[in-house]
Order: structure tokens, then C-alpha cells, then sequence
């Protein structure tokens, strides 16, 4: 449905302007359609059957039935600066210094970065409510497209879109 994609694209507008710490924006956004979303879900099922992780695969359902996904994400994301020990290290020069850990997402990672992925992630799923389109925010999306490497960022997270009568995301 071009309306959803219309509105992917608005989506991926307020993400990357939404307010960033001191102004510098690491956050990334991509939108999947067409035979992607299917492939996507396929892989979710997979996923949660190896892992043995609960409801990827409740959550595929509703992914291959959905119009578009917008994938919001941080890729090589620094410090702030600010010394403040969110992150759980003392300061960021030795926040900086740890080696990168990957499992399903790629940390640690500044927590004013996640923070303004936060702001990325509410300002897109604002603009798909005042738009009437379904949304709901979903880990598990970037878990696995990060797994597939639709893309490689060090943390995703995925919004699935649909307009129906109903918003298959809550049919749990």
C-alpha cells in the first residue's frame, strides 16, 4: 500500500531529526517491504526455534502480514563525554576502551546514545499515529534483521506497519 510507505518515509524523517545529545546523531533507518517482510518473518521462526527464545514466532505472524517495517538503529556510536558512569564504567574514556560484545546486539553502548535512539524511536511512531497507521515497537525485528544483515548496525530495533481494521501488532 503506497500510504504506508509514504508514511515509512515520514517516519525515517522524524527519526533522523529528532534531538541527539550535543548534537550528533548516530542513529541509522531503513525501511523493508515487499518480499523482505516475509523472508524476515521466516528467519523470526527460525530464530526463536533455535534459540529457544518465546514469541518470535508469535511475533512473525503479524510481520508477515504487515504493509512495512521501519528499522531504527545505532551504528558506532561514541561517547558522549560526560563522564556520568550510566554505562556502568567509571568514565568514558574507559567505556571507550572496552572490547565490543556481540549477542544480539553489539555493547556496550553510551546510555545517552540509547537515549536518543529512544527520542528517534518515539518521534517515528508519533508521526505513524497522527498518520492512523498501526505501529508497535519491536525488539525482536532488529534482533533478527541484525542476524540476517538486512543491516549492521550495533543495536536495532523494528517497527512494523499495517492499516487495517484491527492493529494485528496487539493480537497477542
Amino acid at each position: 500500500m503506497e500510504g504506508i510507505e509514504i508514511a515509512a518515509k515520514l517516519m525515517e524523517l522524524s527519526a533522523v531529526t529528532a534531538p541527539k545529545s550535543k548534537g550528533v546523531s548516530f542513529v541509522q533507518t531503513r525501511i523493508l517491504t515487499g518480499d523482505s517482510l516475509q523472508k524476515l518473518a521466516d528467519e523470526m521462526v527460525r530464530f526463536g526455534e533455535r534459540t529457544g527464545k518465546k514469541d518470535f514466532d508469535r511475533d512473525a505472524k503479524g510481520i508477515a502480514r504487515s504493509g512495512a517495517i521501519v528499522l531504527i538503529g545505532l551504528k558506532g556510536a561514541r561517547a558522549v563525554g560526560l563522564d556520568c558512569g550510566a554505562c556502568g564504567y567509571p568514565d568514558c574514556k574507559r567505556f571507550e576502551q572496552q572490547a565490543r560484545k556481540e549477542q544480539e546486539f553489539a555493547g556496550p553502548i553510551c546510555a545517552f546514545r540509547l537515549l536518543d535512539m529512544g527520542i528517534a524511536l518515539g518521534s517515528a511512531v508519533k508521526t505513524a499515529s497522527m498518520l492512523n497507521v498501526d505501529n508497535r515497537i519491536m525488539y525482536r525485528i532488529g534482533t533478527v534483521a541484525r542476524a540476517m544483515k538486512m543491516v549492521e548496525w550495533d543495536f536495532v530495533m523494528g517497527i512494523p506497519l499495517s492499516a487495517t481494521g484491527k492493529n494485528i501488532f496487539f493480537d497477542r
